[in-house]
């Protein structure tokens, strides 16, 4: 939906928090949600989904006349699609996911050929007047590729070669359609690059020199031109909780972003959990039980300590990094679990809501990014105290982030 007519940001929420992998169960899952959803907050003009599509719904989509039909019932409901998340590529709920949500990687075909089904969905689907984005994992798993330096070095090529392949049917059907599409790239805790610095670093030492390389060999233009493509088709989705997590500013990774040319395709509305770590060793075992009932199966739940002397240490999950808190030199954790946006303060714990506020507030002068994502995935796996029903959790989520837009 468009905050106001006057403005230019389109607010959704990510519908990778239903379960469901098949076309049928996403249908299913969009016609149960969207149309309430749509009376509650946007009864008179046009309403946008985020769309999740495991891969098994991606091919189901694009067959027999699936995909027309789909457009025809957004157009008889007033709705819209901008934006794909094209993370996960299989199973998302009730199964353990953990690090496999990065299988298969950038490095792989079948991450290509997925990735190229979203893009000829989101090309048939998108309004004529917007880009359209589809975030995606940090190519791949960070402790999977740092055990061996050749190892680290094979997926980052093939990686962007592989990237390129898709930024060349991007322009493509730029070409024949008139419409923008990129690959948004979601940097995160242990992700191959998952910070402002290592994104950076990616772009100008190894997408921009080699995936440059490839389009202009391609399409027999200049190197520089094929630099400004992929600046283009090949944006970062910034995580509210993803750079969070990461003790990052906000404004300083705009900055940042916006000083090497890489353009934010789409802003995903979520908060961490973060903690004041006390020096009291009892106080120190209240936020270990207060923390366990986080500690869940199913997706991995990174946690970052920041330590006296400013330095950060990593964990690669909570249920890994509980046992070491009484005793650790943090003085703060943030925990990769994307907790109600709505929601400040979990008793002892809190949330990193207020980096939120601070994003929204810089959109008002920072002509950073229009596509705005409500991310709260977790709903299944929160403990039960702060779980109430779904639909209202969408729409105070909703109205959480219109409040402080219109705030701003």
């Amino acid at each position: 939906m468009k905050i106001t007519k006057d403005s230019n940001f389109h607010l959704t929420y990510c519908s990778n928090i239903h379960p469901g992998e098949s076309w049928l169960e996403v249908f299913a899952n969009l016609k149960t949600y969207i149309p309430e959803l749509k009376s509650r907050l946007s009864p008179t003009e046009p309403f946008g989904i985020g769309l999740r599509l495991a891969d098994i719904a991606a091919k189901q989509l694009l067959e027999s006349n699936n995909l027309a039909q789909f457009k025809t019932w957004l157009i008889q409901q007033d709705l819209y699609v901008f934006t794909l998340n094209g993370f996960p590529f299989g199973g998302f709920h009730r199964q353990v996911v953990k690090d496999q949500v990065y299988l298969p990687d950038w490095s792989t075909e079948e991450r290509v050929n997925y990735t190229l089904n979203l893009a000829q969905i989101l090309a048939t689907l998108l309004p004529e007047e917007l880009d359209g984005g589809i975030s995606t994992l940090p190519l791949s798993y960070k402790p999977w590729c740092e055990k061996e330096q050749a190892t680290f070095e094979i997926v980052l090529k093939k990686s962007c070669f592989n990237i390129a392949l898709v930024v060349l049917e991007m322009i493509r059907i730029y070409e024949e359609t008139g419409k923008t599409l990129h690959i948004d790239l979601e940097p995160e805790p242990d992700g191959l690059i998952e910070n402002t610095s290592e994104i950076i670093d990616f772009y100008q030492n190894w997408l921009l020199p080699i995936g440059s390389n490839y389009l202009s060999e391609k399409l027999n233009i200049e190197q520089s031109l094929a630099e400004t493509k992929l600046l283009e088709h090949v944006r970062i989705c910034y995580d509210t909780c993803h750079f969070s997590v990461e003790y990052e500013q906000p404004k300083s990774v705009f900055t940042r972003l916006q000083s090497a040319g890489i353009k934010i395709g789409k802003i995903q509305i979520s908060a961490a959990i973060k903690v004041k770590i006390p020096a009291d060793v009892e106080k120190r075992s209240l936020i270990v039980e207060r923390l366990r009932p986080f500690a869940e199966s199913t997706y991995l739940h990174q946690v970052i300590e920041r330590r006296n002397d400013g330095t950060l240490h990593h964990y690669p999950d909570l249920i890994t990094a509980l046992p070491h808190l009484e005793q650790s030199l943090a003085e703060e954790w943030r925990t990769h679990f994307h907790v109600p946006i709505f929601i400040h303060d979990y008793q002892i714990l809190q949330s990193t809501q207020d980096d939120i506020a601070t994003v929204l507030h810089l959109l008002q002068t920072n002509n950073a990014c229009s596509h705005l994502e409500i991310e709260t995935y977790t709903w299944d796996v929160l403990p039960s105290e702060i779980k109430i029903d779904l639909l209202t959790s969408i729409q105070r989520e909703y109205e959480w982030v219109l409040k402080e837009l219109a705030a701003n």
